[in-house]
């Protein structure tokens, strides 16, 4: 029977262990984030019919971009707290923690209810953060409608929502 502590180093999450061991992925994730999140905010400012779209874009757009950095470092954080707890891997509790949360949220979600619901409420907490850092603070000196704050920020938190995190890390090794 496997201890927990010789489990330990495999249990990282997908973002954290391929930004760390590969470094170039940065040159990748930085741009591509940039790119989404611009189009988000454009195609939403279309969508609300929104005048002098270009002057609220370069207003904001690097806000957006390193807000939507935090809110999913904190997701990635909360995703990885399964891992932190350290309960005895040989008595009940540490089985099945183990066998629930800790393994399933790291390599392969689907085999747990438990790590669904888990890995669902550290994207919602994520898209949460994204639209409360946009709407507070990336808005906030907007001379704009307070409706048009509100639903830029919420489109900006749920198609940029971390919904990788559902990406089993078994696929990656």
């Amino acid at each position: 029977m496997k201890s927990k502590s010789s489990v330990k180093l495999y249990n990282l999450i997908f973002p954290i262990w391929l930004l760390w061991l590969i470094p170039l992925t940065w040159f990748v994730v930085l741009p591509a984030n940039f790119l989404v999140d611009t189009l988000v905010v454009i195609l939403t400012m279309k969508a609300l019919k929104m005048s002098n779209i270009k002057v609220y874009y370069k207003k904001i757009i690097w806000k957006v971009w390193g807000f939507g950095f935090l809110a999913d470092f904190i997701g990635t954080i909360a995703m990885f707290v399964p891992n932190l707890i350290d309960f005895d891997y040989n008595g009940d509790m540490g089985r099945w923690w183990y066998d629930n949360l800790s393994n399933p949220v790291s390599y392969h979600p689907y085999t747990s209810v438990y790590a669904v619901l888990w890995i669902s409420l550290c994207v919602l907490l994520t898209a949460f953060l994204i639209y409360l850092f946009n709407y507070k603070i990336s808005f906030r000196k907007l001379d704009m409608e307070d409706q048009y704050k509100q639903k830029i920020a919420l489109s900006i938190a749920i198609f940029t929502a971390p919904y990788l995190f559902f990406l089993p890390t078994n696929w990656f090794y």
